[in-house]
């Protein structure tokens, strides 16, 4: 069996929520340190991150590499995918739906079998399961 793998992250928060301010830590990687504030997150971009920014990359991320998985499992193992997830923030309910869409280069192909094994990735990427509490939908699933 494998070994857990625990990664870390932590915010420091000054102020109240509307008025206050912060910074998120990647603390396993140590790569980026993040502003955040309220106003990105329910009025309007304002040059800092939201909770919504960083669960998109990381499950634009993971299903990355779920998908990738599945289509080399397939014996067509993908050149490149570009994958983005679009999370939705409402204030006062909370984040609404995630939106992927992924295109693809992958040799040896069909565009339906592409789609297939895209959705099979969706349900199957741990972060998918892990949000299964909100509405994944997957979109403009193209193969170049």
């Amino acid at each position: 069996m494998p070994n857990p793998v625990v990664n870390k992250a932590s915010t420091e928060w000054n102020g109240d929520l509307f008025t206050g301010s912060g910074t998120t830590t990647l603390e396993t990687s140590g790569k980026a340190t993040f502003d955040v504030a309220w106003k990105s997150r329910a009025e309007e971009q304002s040059g800092t991150t939201t909770p919504e920014e960083l669960i998109a990359a990381a499950h634009a991320t993971c299903y990355s590499m779920q998908f990738s998985n599945m289509l080399k499992e397939n014996g067509t193992p993908p050149t490149k995918l570009n994958t983005s997830a679009a999370v939705t923030f409402v204030a006062g309910s909370g984040i609404t739906g995630i939106e992927l869409t992924v295109r693809g280069t992958v040799e040896g192909i069909d565009a339906a079998t592409f789609e297939d094994i895209a959705r099979q990735a969706k349900e199957q990427c741990p972060v998918s399961q892990a949000l299964a509490a909100t509405e994944i939908t997957l979109s403009d699933v193209q193969l170049a």
